[in-house]
């Protein structure tokens, strides 16, 4: 079992709370807060109770240098616009100046520290690193759902010297999962789409033999067609993943898994916005055109499977999506998966950064079950795989 915030004594804490705070910016300004209201419940829960809220966050890619442009000075105002109250900021995260904030912090008070990245020690999981953040803090909270694959020291080693627990972002994100994967209401749909088999292999070996349905969009959808021998011109396909493809067909084939691939694909002579284009047969992709999304009866027929279904996991786009008029699958399948979630009561979890932007340009996200911001820690969890950040909070 993990533990849970709610099992903490809080009132008068110093409670350090790892959040996920690397949101995109455009000319200094944040561009989408969603990352920012996902922290909002268990900084609103830590106020409430009494606690003094330390919130640590990385920001792009640093690389333990001070880099200003990756500054999370920006954060404090939108944050203090969001949770209606002051939110400090200190140019360190830890050492004097840390420290002495920290001190000033009163119950229900909100500090953001700067940039963990800009330390080399973070990425290290340095432990005098880890040590120096403890100082900071009476207890530890992990709210960073999409940083809890990786151990650094922040998000794992942090964790083991001094008290920790999980916040209510990262308990939703973990309750949301396991419900969908491990005790789903069946029959149990996963949708998976993206670029490459090669950054998905263990994803799909695993849904192979969980799931009731899968099925592949995207371009790593022409892999699995070329491996069936179907011809798809000059499309992204990976030739030295054929075998890997019939393996994962065989191991759906063996659990009884329905493995559907598109039937009918969107073609185009040049990938760019608005391309000449038609819908073809699967046999009908000539040599110069490009497979770009799916066809108008691959959507009719993923839609009769989401209508059949009482559980949808769902990872990644079925086509260019970036690229109109190739978002049109995707919009669609994501649409009528919505109208089943409000209308029927299907239980929807989605998740990778490529995915709530399909959802989110097809108008969507609020009606599923579940949306995950994150990207490499939902596909990790996914996948069986044990993360560092949550491993650390067990027992």
């Amino acid at each position: 079992m993990i533990r849970r915030i709610e099992d903490a004594d809080i009132a008068g804490k110093r409670v350090l709370v790892r959040v996920d705070f690397n949101v995109p910016m455009e000319h200094g300004r944040i561009s989408d807060d969603t990352r920012l209201r996902a922290a909002l419940p268990t900084i609103q829960y830590l106020r409430e109770g009494g606690a003094k809220v330390i919130l640590a966050a990385h920001f792009d890619r640093p690389r333990g240098q001070r880099v200003p442009s990756m500054s999370l000075a920006p954060v404090a105002s939108a944050l203090e616009d969001l949770i209606g109250a002051p939110v400090k900021f200190v140019s360190d995260c830890i050492g004097p100046d840390a420290e002495g904030a920290v001190q000033l912090l009163q119950p229900g008070g909100v500090l953001l520290l700067e940039n963990t990245r800009f330390h080399a020690g973070e990425e290290a999981n340095d432990p005098e690193f880890a040590a120096q953040l403890a100082k900071l803090a009476d207890l530890y909270v992990n709210d960073a759902f999409s940083a809890a694959h990786r151990a650094h020291a922040s998000t794992e080693r942090l964790a083991r010297l001094i008290p920790s627990y999980a916040g209510l972002a990262l308990q939703s994100e973990i309750d949301h999962v396991t419900a969908a994967l491990e005790a789903p209401q069946r029959p149990l749909l996963a949708i998976v789409g993206g670029a490459k088999v090669s950054t998905k292999i263990a994803l799909l070996k695993t849904l192979a033999t969980k799931v009731d349905r899968l099925f592949i969009g995207g371009a790593m959808a022409n892999t699995f067609l070329a491996a069936r021998g179907h011809s798809i011109g000059s499309s992204l396909y990976e030739r030295d993943l054929l075998d890997t493809a019939r393996a994962i067909e065989d191991a759906a084939r063996s659990a009884n898994c329905d493995l559907m691939l598109p039937v009918d694909v969107v073609v185009a002579r040049e990938f760019k916005a608005h391309a000449d284009r038609r819908v073809a047969e699967l046999d009908d992709v000539q040599g110069p055109e490009m497979i770009l999304d799916c066809g108008p009866e691959t959507v009719d027929r993923l839609a009769d499977a989401l209508a059949a279904s009482r559980t949808l996991v769902w990872n990644g786009p079925l086509g260019a999506f970036e690229t109109p008029p190739f978002d049109t699958a995707t919009i669609e399948a994501a649409q009528f998966a919505a109208k089943r979630c409000r209308e029927h009561g299907l239980t929807a979890v989605a998740g990778g950064g490529d995915t709530v932007s399909a959802l989110n340009r097809a108008g969507v996200a609020g009606d599923f079950t579940f949306v995950s911001t994150a990207g490499g820690a939902f596909l990790e969890w996914l996948e069986g795989k044990t993360l560092p950040g949550i491993a650390v909070l067990q027992g």
